[in-house]
């Protein structure tokens, strides 16, 4: 056995090039919600189990065969969170959010499932969501798909991504759908897979979801919910779709799409591409008006959506899409050429740090020649060196090399220089 301490299977690092692309997509997701008037959240990796068991299922496969799940020392059942609602309304509702009002919620942070890993799917994975409480109508669950299509447009995704659509009705729609669904794949039982014939009692609607091509014929013929709704959801959705006609947001209905946890009602929908083969869906949400009561507050209208980080950015990547401008590089690498000199640049730095807050500037540290020093400055990307040496000292003056354009190296009185360089490398003062 090696003694290598390597990261988790599953659990990966991200280096300086991969966090300055996810620091560009956090930057225009946490613009867009702001616009949007949404107030971010933070809650806990760690939550008690029975949180999940209660809200998601227990008969889902995130809770039967995903979750981190451990007893601590006081023998209590605690589990890293599989994803970010539930953990929402437990912080709602813990903290009276949610008396007599409503709230827009976003959060963002690390999640952990126990799945196979795979190119954009791993055992801890990030994600974003937004969260709305208190509006049952259709205009907030438009609100929150008319978001979602803008960060798509901000990205560059839009022509990339499908929207698909469904409305899973009310309890009641559903339990009367559920014993048609079931009599129907009684029916069929001889082309039911071994997961299919487990979910039969337990969870009939997710057999709908499920990717066996070989009872793809049989699932394609199966009743479809759209068709049992209630009159109330029938509306509701006729009305969400009107919305999206409306903004000209195209969609596909999708009656086979039933979503993965069983807090879901009315509206849900999922944002999917192409561009990454099986792994396609990119941002999944809908309506859990349950959910709240369910976890012990009052009955709560509730609507949001989450988005997987990692497929996002490996979409991004795939389609040549992050700009080449977020991922900033320094503007300018300091090099004491002499001893003397070393003494001075670090004061002389915090100097223009000062005098220009947006200046990204980095400091050569450890000594060496100057060739070396040089050599460092290069691999450093920056635009510019700036060089100290016996010479600039004795004139109180500061040497400006070009790295990257060709252009004449010059010499600077101290006291101009922060000047000089906001209108060099036309950077804001």
């Amino acid at each position: 056995m090696s003694n290598k301490i390597q990261a988790i299977r599953g659990m990966n690092d991200l280096l300086p090039e991969q966090s300055a692309q996810w620091q560009y997509f956090e930057g225009q997701m946490r613009q867009l919600v702001q616009r949007y008037g949404y107030a971010e959240i933070r809650t806990p990796v760690l939550e008690q189990t029975a949180l999940f068991a209660r809200s998601i299922g227990e008969v889902t496969d995130i809770v039967e065969k995903e979750m981190y799940t451990f007893a601590d020392r006081n023998g209590d059942s605690l589990t890293l969170r599989p994803e970010g609602t539930a953990s929402c309304v437990r912080a709602a509702l813990e903290n009276g959010l949610l008396h007599n009002q409503t709230q827009r919620l976003w959060y963002q942070g690390p999640m952990f499932r126990y799945e196979r890993p795979q190119k954009g799917r791993y055992r801890q994975f990030h994600q974003v969501g937004i969260e709305a409480y208190g509006l049952e109508g259709p205009d907030i669950d438009a609100e929150v798909i008319l978001l979602s299509a803008r960060l798509w447009k901000q990205l560059g995704l839009r022509e990339h991504v499908t929207l698909e659509l469904n409305s899973l009705g009310s309890s009641d729609a559903r339990a009367a759908y559920r014993d048609i669904l079931v009599s129907y794949f009684e029916d069929h039982r001889a082309v039911l897979d071994e997961d299919s014939l487990r979910r039969l009692q337990s969870n009939p609607l997710r057999i709908l979801d499920s990717k066996n091509s070989d009872m793809a014929p049989m699932l394609k013929a199966a009743p479809k919910l759209l068709d049992h709704l209630d009159s109330a959801s029938r509306e509701h959705f006729e009305r969400l779709c009107g919305i999206l006609d409306a903004a000209g947001i195209s969609y596909v209905i999708n009656p086979r799409l039933v979503r993965g946890l069983d807090y879901y009602s009315r509206t849900v929908f999922e944002w999917t591409t192409t561009a990454l083969g099986s792994q396609g869906t990119v941002c999944a949400g809908g309506r859990y008006d349950g959910l709240v009561e369910q976890l012990g507050g009052k009955p709560t209208p509730a609507v949001g959506f989450a988005m997987g980080v990692e497929r996002l950015i490996l979409l991004l990547d795939t389609l040549a899409l992050v700009p080449e401008d977020a991922c900033p590089r320094l503007d300018a690498y300091m090099i004491g050429m002499d001893e003397a000199a070393s003494k001075s640049v670090l004061l002389l730095a915090e100097t223009l740090r000062d005098a220009c807050p947006t200046l990204r500037i980095q400091v050569h540290c450890g000594g060496g020649s100057f060739k070396s020093q040089m050599k460092k400055a290069d691999k450093s990307g920056a635009r510019l060196a700036l060089l100290l040496g016996e010479d600039e000292l004795a004139r109180n003056a500061v040497t400006v090399k070009w790295l990257r354009e060709d252009r004449d190296q010059q010499t600077l009185p101290r006291q101009e220089l922060a000047a000089e360089l906001i209108e060099l490398l036309d950077i804001s003062a």
